[in-house]
């Protein structure tokens, strides 16, 4: 009975051993037609070159990000400089038109810096003034309309 137990566990380490080679076989198999698969219509030098001109793309891409995000840093720049806070204020400056059509027009950007516009009409005359607003301070007088329109465009 020991001999017959010896062959028997054999037997079984041979079938394990042929099942596990069969796995195997399987496993490399599929692995080769993937790599057939991969290697279809390239040669050994098609792929250095097709890995050549990858590296190159990555390369300029690159490029091109560095002049982008310049670009970007450019743009944000010039909208902090540029005016997108407005007020304005319509009024009857002469008390003699009979409508509101003097104006002041407060333009700033995002240090409040700019200027208030202020047009004056009358019916024998008209009249513009720039007043400079530096960092929301206007350094003259500034009448109540502009006042006005000063406030308006620092709250916008």
């Amino acid at each position: 009975m020991s001999e017959t137990h010896y062959i028997a566990s054999i037997v079984g380490v041979v079938v394990l051993f042929l099942i596990l080679y069969i796995r195997q076989s399987i496993k490399i198999s599929r692995l080769m037609n993937r790599y057939e698969k991969f290697m279809r219509g390239k040669n050994a030098e098609n792929l250095a070159d097709a890995l050549e001109e990858n590296f190159q793309q990555m390369e300029e891409l690159s490029i091109q990000h560095q002049k982008t995000q310049l670009k970007v840093e450019e743009s944000l720049h010039s909208i902090v400089t540029t005016f997108h806070k407005l007020g304005i204020v319509k009024y009857d400056a002469f008390k003699e038109m009979g409508g509101n059509l003097s104006f002041a027009l407060c333009l700033l950007d995002d240090n409040d810096t700019g200027f208030i516009l202020n047009t004056m009409h009358g019916r024998e005359s008209s009249y513009t003034y720039v007043k400079e607003i530096i960092k929301g301070e206007a350094y003259s007088t500034l009448g109540e309309e502009e006042k006005e329109a000063l406030e308006k465009a620092l709250n916008s």
